[in-house]
């Protein structure tokens, strides 16, 4: 997950088939489809989304495993006014350049191959927004659209105990990706927003968040819009050979 762009994006229809048959699964499998077409979506239609959706998306994504059943996440709902607010606050900041990081996502500087792979996703989305690489403002204006949910009309926001460790980081992980399998369940669709926790101390006040917690990540969830250039964007994935090792 990047700050500009909140990772990751589905493959293709044809590669989740070829993943199925890898794995000597059904191509059509719930299960493989939810998983493999997942992508974060960044226009949304703004289609209301039943409470009653979202209680049984966080309710189903809390069967996530956790370390010791500690089960560390927290979650702010915000949608309707609540939602606008938060919005309005944190544009201005940005517009104003008040970052208040949360915590630093990345390595400065970064390394290959990621910085090959961020460098590339970003590209890749500004040419489908039709946006030249050396046109800043507009990319500006495009990464400012994080602070609107991409027009998804709820937002999540993930907290935990600051005084947690590395384990409870990875617990909150596996929630949140519960919360994003389980969204397609429910035909929806989500975009991980860390670009949030660039100005935390913005969403700490707006929403009360306790200094004892820390901002892990945002969320947008909504219906996607089909017409939406840049819900197109299918990024690149290494082959397993490249990332897995097995040992006999």
């Amino acid at each position: 997950m990047t700050t500009e762009y909140s990772q990751s994006e589905a493959a293709p229809l044809s590669a989740s088939r070829d993943v199925a048959a890898d794995a000597g699964r059904d191509p059509n499998s719930a299960v493989v489809e939810a998983v493999v077409n997942r992508r974060s979506v960044r226009r949304f239609l703004s289609t209301p989304v039943s409470p009653a959706v979202v209680r049984a998306i966080l309710s189903g994504a809390s069967r996530a495993p956790s370390g010791t059943n500690f089960q560390p996440w927290h979650v702010h709902v915000v949608t309707g006014t609540a939602r606008e607010r938060l919005s309005r606050a944190v544009l201005a900041a940005a517009e104003a350049g008040d970052r208040s990081d949360e915590y630093a996502y990345a390595p400065s500087p970064v390394m290959e191959p990621y910085l090959s792979r961020r460098r590339q996703v970003g590209y890749e989305l500004y040419k489908l927004h039709g946006i030249e690489r050396s046109d800043y403002a507009n990319r500006k204006r495009v990464m400012l659209q994080n602070f609107e949910f991409f027009g998804a009309p709820v937002g999540l926001f993930f907290t935990m105990e600051k005084y947690l460790l590395h384990g409870s980081w990875l617990d909150c992980g596996m929630f949140m990706q519960n919360v994003m399998v389980l969204a397609r369940a429910h035909g929806l669709e989500t975009c991980p927003q860390q670009a949030w926790c660039e100005y935390g101390q913005v969403v700490h006040q707006q929403l009360g968040i306790p200094d004892t917690h820390i901002l892990l990540s945002g969320m947008a969830l909504g219906n996607s819009d089909p017409e939406a250039p840049e819900n197109t964007l299918v990024s690149e994935r290494v082959p397993v050979d490249q990332f897995a090792e097995f040992h006999e």
